[in-house]
């Protein structure tokens, strides 16, 4: 998929194609596995906050309130596979 397929998928609103493309992307070409690496990343974010930690709140409602938006997008795929990482279920070579 070409980025002008992207942009034209997003000019359209379609996003089953741009959510299509995440999947596939995640997934080294397979939607399923894409879906499943997508729920790795929650699921590790999920179960650190389980028992409630500490966490330094404020520093993320500042970088998401000082922040723009493109920098915030970046910061999400940086975390989303961070957290993949860390399952111990990598799938990718973790170059972006």
């Amino acid at each position: 998929m070409s980025l002008q397929y992207l942009k034209d998928a997003a000019a359209e609103g379609d996003r089953e194609k741009l959510i299509r493309y995440v999947r596939l992307h995640f997934g080294d070409g397979n939607e399923e596995t894409g879906r499943a690496e997508i729920d790795k990343g929650w699921m590790q974010a999920l179960e650190l906050l389980l028992d409630v930690p500490a966490t330094e709140r404020e520093f993320i409602l500042d970088t998401v309130r000082t922040k723009d938006p493109a920098t915030l997008a970046h910061l999400y795929f940086q975390l989303h596979f961070y957290f993949v990482q860390r399952s111990g279920a990598w799938i990718h070579d973790g170059n972006l």
